[in-house]
């Protein structure tokens, strides 16, 4: 059910561009992307990577989760929360970029904790893996949500 809609994709970024009062070519460069490439992608004839996406939300100035969920690699129904969440936490221009990946590997550990899987489009690097942060949530050692030093009462 993963499958790319980039028809839907090329029409919509064709769409954000225009709206942005870019070319072609001041997009694809301000993306990091060849021209042709960017041309392809617009026409429905290229499955671009979520990392290329990424560098075109961020030429455009709008959410790579959205992209992501145009290009088929998010769940739109399953994950609109989650991912509104996320495009919330990244747009905020007060936080750092670390401030707003700290947020999101609590958040992600949090829905975790309460059996909920992130959806992940595997090209962030999106692991809880950072110091001081995978422990967040984790209700301790045995994943139990036991308290780690329970007390008779």
């Amino acid at each position: 059910m993963a499958t790319l809609n980039v028809g839907n994709l090329g029409e919509y970024l064709r769409e954000q561009r225009r709206t942005a009062q870019l070319s072609l070519r001041q997009l694809a460069d301000a993306a990091g992307v060849s021209n042709p490439y960017l041309s392809q992608i617009e026409r429905g004839l290229r499955k671009p990577s979520a990392e290329v996406l990424q560098q075109v939300a961020k030429a455009l100035r709008i959410s790579a989760e959205t992209l992501y969920v145009r290009a088929g690699i998010l769940d739109a129904e399953r994950d609109r929360d989650e991912v509104e969440t996320r495009a919330v936490i990244l747009a905020d221009p007060t936080l750092t970029e670390r401030q707003k990946q700290v947020l999101l590997q609590i958040y992600e550990s949090f829905r975790k904790e309460n059996g909920f899987e992130i959806a992940d489009g595997g090209e962030d690097g999106g692991s809880s893996s950072s110091p001081g942060v995978a422990d967040v949530g984790d209700g301790g050692e045995g994943g139990d949500g036991a308290a780690p030093h329970e007390t008779a009462g």
